[in-house]
């Protein structure tokens, strides 16, 4: 049975998302923005949300083929029609887009897609049904009772943000959902009161821990889309915050969770531990069975309880991004006075981001290339795939048994 086929129970079991509240002008404006972004590297667009006046051409600058991909993204997304194209090419702003969608979504509403990257740098197209969305908000709401706000520094059409701050807030019986992403994260312990619930990412509440923020007694944080160290967890707990850990990804959506640094993620009750270590079991909302793979391997120290213990795709995660050092590396070496380049994630005691090590063709002039690559980069590269420490050698840094190995950052950039 399909993933829609799982899904055609009905709108009721699952709720139709789109009809309540602001949630659908925020899912809509967020995959439109991110997508022309994508679409136009080192000309990012204003940042959502955007007014429902909007008019694309006019505000946004966008031509005719960014509005067919525009287009393309959001009928693939909320699995509309494919006839609705003519329709959008014909109303080029914002609120005639939310309207259409919201037809479309009144004819069909049973699944979306969300996007990852992919190991080509390509975006990852990975469907879920509504209902085993649904599904899993409700396990969600299980873990943080009594919420009264929903406070969000993520985007809205991701899954994580779509599971956090569209599905469960209504599941939570419509709780407002206030959007913090403009605010600065020093500001958070006085935006916070009683009863909140924060939905942010480790790269985001680092920030925010950095300010020494004193938290109101039963406020609540969630976590996710990259690993928490143990040091911000603990700090944000010192601080008076109980912080919800949840790992998961694109392709499965939230797979378990904890609220202690030092403690192993707790699987969701709709997922069992499979024979194949590199696959789980999810119980879907029908009551069959689905096999999903696994993107880590875990280490289990029970039937019910595991370890992350590093990517089965090589992936690494940079603000919450999933980036793949290889191919920023092969994008590196399209440049005409790089030879070849290695990148890697930081060390700890580096920083978070990534970092490249570049040799350059013989006879270029390399201040020139050091001084210009970042910028060439950054016009090719989506932000979180950008190296922020660049070091320039002779020869790739590799092991004794010609391994490829670790370096020590420039201390000039």
């Amino acid at each position: 049975m399909s993933e829609r086929d799982h899904s055609a129970t009905n709108h009721a079991g699952s709720g139709a998302w789109w009809t309540r509240g602001n949630f659908l002008e925020r899912v809509v404006t967020d995959l439109l923005a991110a997508e022309l972004g994508r679409m136009r590297p080192g000309r990012p667009p204003p940042a959502a949300p955007w007014a429902p006046g909007v008019e694309f051409v006019r505000d946004l600058g966008a031509d005719s083929l960014d509005l067919m991909g525009l287009g393309a993204a959001l009928v693939d997304t909320l699995h509309l029609d494919a006839g609705i194209d003519e329709l959008l090419l014909a109303r080029p702003r914002l609120a005639g887009w939310i309207e259409s969608a919201r037809a479309g979504l009144d004819a069909s509403g049973l699944a979306l897609t969300f996007r990852t990257s992919g190991s080509s740098g390509d975006p990852k197209r990975c469907t879920h049904a509504l209902a085993t969305l649904a599904q899993e908000a409700a396990a969600l709401a299980a873990l943080a009772p009594g919420r009264r706000r929903i406070l969000t520094a993520v985007p809205s059409h991701h899954i994580y943000g779509f599971l956090f701050t569209v599905l469960l807030p209504q599941r939570l019986g419509d709780l407002a959902v206030i959007d913090i992403r403009h605010a600065a994260p020093s500001a958070l312990a006085g935006l916070v009161r009683a009863g909140d619930l924060v939905v942010a990412h480790p790269a985001w509440w680092e920030a925010a821990a950095q300010c020494a923020p004193a938290f109101a007694e039963d406020v609540v944080g969630v976590t996710s889309t990259a690993p928490c160290p143990e040091a911000l967890a603990d700090a944000l707990a010192a601080a008076g915050l109980r912080l919800l850990q949840v790992y998961g990804s694109s392709e499965t959506a939230g797979v378990g969770w904890r609220d202690g640094a030092d403690t192993p993620f707790a699987l969701l009750p709709h997922w069992t531990r499979a024979d194949d270590s590199d696959a789980l079991l999810r119980m879907l909302p029908d009551g069959s069975t689905r096999s999903y793979p696994l993107q880590d391997r875990l280490d289990w120290t029970d039937a019910t309880h595991f370890l992350p213990a590093g990517r089965i795709d090589a992936a690494v995660q940079v603000g919450g991004t999933n980036v793949f050092p290889a191919y920023v590396a092969d994008v590196l070496a399209q440049h005409p006075h790089v030879r070849e380049a290695a990148v890697r994630l930081m060390r700890p005691d580096e920083g978070r981001r990534l970092k490249a090590y570049v040799v350059a063709r013989p006879g270029a002039d390399v201040a020139a290339l050091r001084a210009g690559l970042p910028a060439w980069a950054r016009q090719r590269l989506a932000p979180p795939e950008c190296p922020v420490a660049w070091t320039f050698g002779p020869g790739l840094p590799r092991q004794a048994s010609g391994k490829p190995a670790d370096w020590i950052i420039d201390a000039v950039p």
